[in-house]
């Protein structure tokens, strides 16, 4: 079933880590983005029967409620949306409110994903973050009176991050019963303030060792607290899973609007510019049929970062008889795959390296 992404590429401010498409905009700025987007919306003509909506960012939360109106407005005019559908809108601490929740509760959203990153002031004062502690503590408690599933985003290897502060956040998101934790390694890009803090000093942050470390300790108190590891670095209580994300990992259609927004559709990828004098005029920044060799490449990578796994038939209608890798045989051997049936899945106790496994086992 098809899925549909939104960007929305405007934050208050930006992160010191980021590398995403997001830009400090006026609101004027901001209204005319919204205006195009829904003419690109208006303009689709494929498939119309959807089950996910995706509204990501930078920061959709920072829309004032009549933006937001008019884009669920055309969603739902353009798209027929299935009874049993997910609605996710990312939102940050600082610019979620109470008024924002009720707009969008009464238009169809009926998920949350909050930028928490950290619930240490220090982290996200490093970090660039607008809000603190108990701004993140009271956005999460807001969420949850209109909207039950509340999923939270964390960074691991922070400046400052041990075991402890960390599993303590861990255990903080918990008794806050938020369904879903999206626990994400801290990536140092090329370009970003964060990259440059570390040029100066390259013991600023935790190191790799310790970093993993934290990681496989989060995945043992996770798991203790009701949370299903689904993805390397996605955890949910039952039935909770981002319905959306997970057609990312499992090679399924959907359908992105916005700026830099990316599409899958029946083994042809595309994504608009990330410039918006070119998407204001419609160019794509990639256009491109999968070969059957991306298409299997993309089969093990993605479906040994989650928990359904890689299909041997498939594998052996793209001419691939994995049997045949050296490397697949010995993994197997040391309990590092499971073959199971039709599926061949990674051992969870690997995931930490599972770059380095799925590798190994590419044609």
């Amino acid at each position: 079933m098809l899925g549909v992404y939104i960007h929305i590429p405007f934050c208050e401010s930006k992160c010191n880590y980021c590398a995403f498409s997001s830009f400090v905009k006026s609101k004027e700025e901001q209204r005319h983005y919204i205006t195009k987007l829904i003419e690109e919306i208006n303009s689709y003509n494929g498939e119309s029967e959807i089950d996910t909506i995706y509204i990501g960012g930078g920061t959709p939360s920072i829309l004032d409620e009549d933006l937001f109106v008019m884009l669920a407005n055309a969603i739902k005019k353009k798209f027929n949306l299935l009874e049993n559908y997910e609605w996710t809108i990312e939102a940050n601490p600082c610019s979620l409110s109470e008024e924002k929740l009720v707009c969008y509760k009464n238009n169809g959203v009926n998920r949350i994903s909050l930028g928490v990153q950290s619930l240490l002031d220090e982290q996200l004062q490093f970090a660039g973050r607008k809000h603190n502690r108990e701004m993140a503590i009271n956005a999460i408690q807001l969420a949850k009176k209109y909207i039950d599933n509340v999923s939270c985003d964390l960074l691991i290897g922070l400046k400052g991050m041990n075991r402890e502060n960390f599993l303590s956040q861990i255990q903080t998101l918990a008794n806050l019963e938020i369904s879903h934790i999206s626990a994400y390694m801290l990536q140092v890009e090329n370009g970003t303030p964060l990259f440059k803090m570390v040029e100066r000093d390259k013991y600023l942050l935790p190191d790799e060792d310790e970093s993993v470390d934290v990681y496989n300790e989060m995945v043992l108190v996770l798991k203790n607290l009701g949370y299903d590891r689904y993805e390397v670095s996605n955890f949910a209580k039952k039935e909770k899973e981002s319905r959306h994300n997970f057609k990312y990992w499992t090679g399924d259609d959907y359908i992105g609007f916005g700026l830099g927004a990316h599409s899958y559709l029946q083994g042809r990828r595309f994504a608009n510019s990330s410039n918006f004098e070119d998407y204001y005029s419609g160019k794509l920044a990639i256009e491109e049929v999968l070969t059957e060799n991306q298409l299997l490449e993309e089969h093990i990578m993605l479906g040994l970062r989650c928990k359904n796994g890689i299909s041997k038939e498939f594998l052996l209608k793209k001419d691939y008889d994995i049997k045949k890798n050296e490397n697949y045989l010995l993994f197997l051997s040391q309990g590092i795959l499971i073959d199971k049936g039709d599926k061949i899945y990674l051992n969870p106790d690997f995931y930490g390296v599972n770059n380095y496994i799925i590798v190994q086992l590419l044609p």
